[in-house]
């Protein structure tokens, strides 16, 4: 195709906020993994595809298969105003832990995007 750029699991913006590697960025509905470290304005690469070990509330316990949302620092179940749907959790993550398991989507549920 003429028009195609690139598979887009990574993708270079500008770093929203200074950022570290391997921390989680959201940029409008835009999700990924900083691959490695920017300050505000800089190219940033992030990664919007595979699997991440991110911080979850430590007593939140997860199960396979949970739809999981980004409030900004960490990772949630809990679907709410302002919380960015990002993908699945991929192993259990039990009460307590501070992080799980998450497969990247990098799409929003059907239910989300109507």
């Amino acid at each position: 195709m003429k028009n195609y750029i690139q598979p887009g699991d990574n993708l270079t913006i500008p770093a929203p906020a200074d950022t570290d590697a391997g921390a989680g960025v959201a940029a409008g509905l835009l999700f990924g993994v900083a691959q490695h470290d920017a300050a505000t304005g800089e190219p940033l690469t992030l990664v919007t595809r595979g699997v991440f070990e991110l911080p979850k509330p430590n007593a939140q316990p997860w199960a396979i298969g949970d739809a999981l949302y980004w409030t900004g620092s960490q990772v949630t179940t809990t679907s709410g105003t302002g919380n960015l749907f990002i993908g699945v959790a991929v192993a259990v993550a039990s009460n307590p832990s501070a992080t799980g398991l998450v497969r990247l989507n990098g799409a929003a549920p059907a239910a989300e995007t109507a």
